[in-house]
């Protein structure tokens, strides 16, 4: 059966979903935070760690945004095979949300329509969009709006098969303890194993929309996640960067199946601000 779903409704809930996803950090994020407070050794960094949470409560006290960097939004939908889309074309209408959701909700644009001449478009479009089509006659909207000053920290390694799994927490951990500071600490590590240089990256990002505390289903990947958690947060690298036991609130890895030839691996870093929300139509 056939259902059209016109894509004035994406629009809609796409400008809503930017607007609530700066305003208020997922429920998932606020219970790391505070379970982060209530472990952490440092006095410094429990301090720091107190003020985010304050800043998270007056951010959703009087509507404004959590983090200045408001991201570059990034969407990912799956499209029920048995979904008829009528209106205006599919990216026409998530941009339209994009750009909606950013000037209703006075949102800061950060996006520049060329990388070299760096001419901002004032509304924060065009979306990073990735779309698949799923069994179903619904649409699943993920939406991740990306700050750089994390972004700009993350790696992709193409590693050889016979580096293995020590190459992989090699990588990872280069990473993070390269990024240091700079990520705005306690970070979440999105990772991705296998697949091409591209998908490697893609898996990474959408680790980070995971939600945090729920683990992997395979039973390496998620002894990994807690090795590496542990051993990032013994980096001793701390909530701001100002020392502590709470480098990291959690790694979210993802794995595909890869080529005989390679072991590509990905680390797509988040700041504490790990935006991320989802609605079904």
């Amino acid at each position: 059966m056939i259902r059209e779903i016109d894509t004035a409704e994406i629009t809609k809930n796409i400008k809503e979903m930017c607007i609530q996803v700066n305003y208020d950090l997922s429920d998932d994020m606020k219970k790391a935070l505070v379970h982060a407070e209530e472990t952490e050794a440092s006095p410094i960094g429990k301090k720091v760690l107190g003020q985010l949470q304050d800043n998270l409560r007056i951010a959703k006290e009087d509507q404004i945004p959590i983090c200045q960097d408001t991201g570059m939004a990034v969407v990912f939908l799956e499209i029920g095979q048995d979904v008829h889309l009528t209106g205006s074309g599919l990216e026409d209408a998530v941009n339209e949300g994009v750009r909606q959701g950013y000037q209703e909700g006075f949102l800061r644009k950060s996006v520049v329509e060329d990388p070299i001449e760096r001419v901002n478009t004032k509304d924060n479009t065009p979306a990073v969009i990735h779309t698949r089509i799923v069994p179903g006659d619904r649409i699943a909207i993920r939406l991740a709006p990306k700050g750089f000053g994390s972004e700009n920290m993350s790696k992709v390694y193409m590693l050889k098969p016979a580096d293995g799994i020590e190459g992989v927490k090699h990588a990872i951990l280069s990473a993070v303890e390269e990024a240091g500071p700079n990520a705005c600490p306690p970070m979440v590590v999105g990772v991705g194993v296998g697949g091409t240089f591209e998908k490697a990256a893609l898996m990474a990002k959408e680790a980070l929309t995971r939600e945090v505390g729920v683990p992997s289903q395979k039973a390496w990947v998620k002894e990994l996640e807690q090795e590496m958690l542990q051993k990032i947060n013994d980096l001793g690298i701390g909530p701001a960067g100002l020392g502590g036991s709470t480098t990291a609130l959690a790694v979210n890895v993802n794995t595909y199946p890869t080529h005989i030839a390679g072991l590509p691996v990905a680390v797509n870093i988040c700041c504490h601000v790990n935006r991320h929300i989802q609605r079904v139509i």
